[in-house]
């Protein structure tokens, strides 16, 4: 059966993940993770995406960003994957592909889950013991929200810029969110809504989305529903001809 189209509606933030093949390296060393950062900014300008937050782990990356258009993330994908695994291939001697498969994303409830987003996404080296701190992480965008690293192609969220009214208080006031670090709830939500490519955010944020792009975004309940929800069956002599109207078939979408 044929994949409906990725569900990606434009304006709405999304947290993105693409990993290595059979979990190998999709970066081996320092020059590896440059250009294949350098891929991502121009397939980003190219494709109008605007890019908040990155981090380039050795066997996968993870990207917050938001697409102007339903299909720009996934052209922009592609445009990484021609490029990068172009060059990663022609400099280690390989053959084959370097991803384990389309990309993984989930559309996230910008005042809900944007910030822990970033937080989640700066603190996976942390989580994968590389280094004791995010600032020590040269692949990501932590430094830039702090003021260590300046990266200008990145678009910072509105949520970010309200965190402070001066450049200083803004980097203090995310510095100090970084160093809360998350929930382990928290935590869990970011990844199984991820990895499920499902919307992550409140009834009223799903219900919108639900309304505004004719998709249904919760799962279907498995089985028949409980007694108490079924209609009573009419008599023979009362029954009514049989609905032939259509039925909308509903798809199904850990890491550091």
């Amino acid at each position: 059966m044929a994949r409906l189209p990725r569900f990606s509606p434009p304006g709405h933030p999304q947290h993105l993940i693409q990993r290595g093949h059979d979990r190998q390296p999709i970066a081996r060393d320092a020059e590896d993770k440059e250009r294949l950062l350098t891929c991502i900014r121009e397939s980003a300008a190219q494709h109008a995406v605007a890019v908040h937050a990155y981090v380039i782990m050795d066997n996968h990356l993870h990207l917050l960003a938001t697409p102007q258009a339903a299909d720009s993330l996934s052209r922009m994908m592609q445009g990484v994957g021609r490029q990068y695994v172009r060059q990663f291939n022609q400099r280690h001697g390989r053959t084959g592909t370097l991803w384990e498969g389309r990309f993984r994303s989930s559309v996230i409830e910008a005042e809900r889950h944007l910030l822990a987003c970033m937080v989640y996404i700066d603190l996976n080296p942390v989580r994968a013991g590389m280094v004791a701190s995010p600032q020590d992480y040269r692949w990501s965008s932590h430094r830039h929200y702090v003021g260590q690293q300046p990266q200008r192609w990145l678009t910072p969220h509105a949520l970010y810029w309200a965190l402070g009214n001066t450049p200083f208080a803004r980097e203090a006031a995310y510095a100090a969110l970084t160093a809360a670090g998350l929930p382990e709830r928290g935590v869990r939500e970011l990844r199984a809504a991820v990895q499920a490519g499902r919307a992550l955010g409140g009834a009223d944020f799903i219900d919108a989305l639900e309304a505004s792009t004719g998709r249904r975004l919760r799962p279907a309940r498995r089985g028949r529903p409980p007694a108490h929800d079924r209609a009573v069956e009419p008599e023979d002599h009362e029954r009514k001809p049989f609905d032939v109207s259509p039925i909308l078939w509903i798809p199904g979408r850990s890491d550091q």
